[in-house]
């Protein structure tokens, strides 16, 4: 019964942060003006995971210099996988299209280590009682809303279609249920991988937002760039402010 409770609970979570997503999809005129502000919001929301919640929790379960080093090679890893893929993809694609392609995966690689991660929080929590398990899907469901949506807004600027990018997010979400339930079914035998993992997702999150969000801010002209500035500002506080309410 348990198990039971705690897959419907991720079910509900998910569902509650994808339909933030979702919402640019049902908006299609205001669909350009709406990725211009939460593509920097989605930057802004992956700094603030990254500095708020992972690394803190990170440092937690593990030495601060040590966790700080994984975070160090998660950047390092991701910035090597992509340039592995812009190797792979030169005789195939070219320009913008092979940059795309390549950012499109990151994000989703990212994205799905991320549900796993907090799939080992809930599932953690279930191990306690119930109601602490439910109470942390809520908590994490809370912050993943802007998440997603810069996620959304992230693939469909890559080139992505509407049912695609719903599809992927999807797909993503499994690793929610998958890691919830290897946390559970295993017990507390996973707690020394815990915190590596967080400083590898954090090194990630840093990295898309740094290599890929900010430099596309900085060729904006200066009136759209501002603006993307201060949505970046604003998807930071906003979201480290939700993470540090909920304690997550």
């Amino acid at each position: 019964m348990t198990i039971l409770l705690m897959i419907l609970a991720i079910v509900i979570g998910s569902g509650i942060s994808l339909l933030g997503g979702a919402l640019l999809l049902r908006f299609k005129k205001q669909r350009r003006r709406a990725l211009l502000l939460t593509m920097p919001f989605g930057a802004g929301a992956l700094l603030a995971a990254a500095y708020f919640d992972l690394l803190p929790e990170s440092f937690e379960l593990g030495k601060p210099r040590t966790m700080l080093l994984y975070a160090l090679a998660g950047f390092i890893f991701f910035f090597v996988l992509e340039r592995c893929a812009s190797w792979f993809h030169h005789h195939h694609e070219h320009g913008e299209h092979a940059h795309n392609a390549r950012q499109r995966w990151l994000i989703i690689f990212g994205d799905m280590a991320h549900n796993a991660i907090d799939g080992l929080a809930i599932g953690a929590a279930f191990l306690v009682n119930v109601p602490t398990g439910i109470v942390t899907t809520l908590a994490v469901s809370a912050h993943e809303i802007p998440k997603e949506l810069g996620t959304f807004a992230l693939l469909l600027s890559k080139g992505w279609k509407d049912k695609t990018v719903i599809l992927a997010n999807l797909a993503t979400a499994v690793a929610t249920v998958v890691a919830a339930l290897a946390v559970y079914a295993i017990g507390d035998t996973l707690d020394s991988l815990v915190g590596p993992m967080l400083g590898l997702t954090a090194g990630f999150f840093i990295y898309v937002a740094a290599s890929d969000i900010i430099p596309d801010i900085h060729e904006q002209p200066q009136k759209v760039g501002t603006v993307q500035a201060a949505m970046l500002v604003v998807g930071l506080v906003l979201v480290g402010w939700v993470i540090e309410l909920l304690g997550v």
